[in-house]
C-alpha cells in the first residue's frame, strides 16, 4: 500500500527549498492544482521547474511564479502567463525553452533510466547551441540529455490504494511520463478505489512509480473560454 495523505500541506511536505520538480499537466488541463496551491502556501522557494508551461497568471504553477518561488523553469512555450513573459523579458527568472517533442522525450528517458538520446529537433537553431551533432544516415542530430526531478507532482482520474493509476482523455499529457521520472511521485487524484477494482488492461501508470496518493475536488478552471457568437 502507498502511504494515503488526507491533508494536501501534508503531502508536499517533504519538498524543501531548491529542489527540482516535474509537474504535470498542459496548460491548465491535467495540473495537480491542490498541490500547486499547498506548495504555494508552503512558500518553498529556489524551486526548477519541468512542466510543458507555467499556467496562467492567477492559476496552477503561475502561483508559484506570482509568489516568486521559481528560481528555474524547463518549459516548451510561455504560454498565456504574462508574468512569466515579464519574468523572462526582465532576467528575473532562468528558462531553458525546450521543443515539445524534446522535452516529452526529455522527461520519458529520464524515467527509463536513459541518459541521453539524439533528436533531429533544433538542428540549425539556437537549440543546438553547445550540443553534440552527429550525422546519421546523411541527418544532422542534437544530442539531449534526459531529465529527472526529486519530485513529480501528478494528476490522475483514478486510483487504487497501490497506486495504479488511470488518467482521463488529453489530461494524460505530461503526466504519464513524469510518474516514472521523480525520484518521489505524488499522485492527485479524483477517485480513489480499493485494489482490484480497477481493470489491469486500462492502467496508464502503474503503482510501482507512485510513493504516495492523495485525493482532492478540482475546481478546473478553463484556461481560455471560447463560445459562439
Amino acid at each position: 500500500m502507498k502511504k494515503l495523505y488526507s491533508d494536501f500541506t501534508k503531502a508536499v511536505e517533504g519538498i524543501e527549498d531548491g529542489m527540482t520538480l516535474m509537474v504535470g499537466g498542459f496548460g491548465l488541463c491535467g495540473i495537480p492544482e491542490n498541490l500547486i496551491q499547498a506548495l504555494a502556501e508552503k512558500g518553498t522557494k529556489d524551486l526548477t521547474i519541468i512542466s510543458n508551461n507555467c499556467g496562467v497568471d492567477d492559476w496552477g504553477l503561475g502561483l508559484l511564479l506570482r509568489n516568486k518561488q521559481i528560481k528555474k523553469i524547463i518549459a516548451s512555450y510561455v504560454g498565456e502567463n504574462k508574468e512569466f513573459e515579464r519574468q523572462l523579458l526582465a532576467g528575473e527568472i532562468e528558462v531553458e525553452l525546450t521543443p515539445q517533442g524534446t522535452l516529452a522525450e526529455k522527461i520519458r528517458a529520464g524515467g527509463a533510466g536513459i541518459p541521453a538520446f539524439f533528436t533531429p529537433a533544433g538542428v540549425g537553431t539556437p537549440i543546438a547551441e553547445g550540443k553534440e551533432v552527429r550525422v546519421y544516415n546523411g541527418k544532422e542530430y542534437l544530442l539531449e540529455e534526459s531529465l529527472t526531478a526529486d519530485y513529480s507532482l501528478v494528476r490522475a482520474f483514478q486510483a487504487d490504494k497501490m497506486g495504479n493509476l488511470i488518467y482521463r482523455k488529453t489530461a494524460r499529457n505530461f503526466n504519464s511520463m513524469m510518474v516514472a521520472a521523480g525520484k518521489v511521485t505524488i499522485a492527485e487524484v479524483e477517485n480513489l478505489v480499493e485494489v482490484g477494482e480497477l481493470d489491469p488492461n486500462f492502467i496508464h501508470s502503474p503503482g510501482i512509480y507512485v510513493q504516495s496518493i492523495i485525493q482532492g475536488e478540482q475546481e478546473k478552471r478553463i484556461e481560455r473560454r471560447t463560445i459562439r457568437s
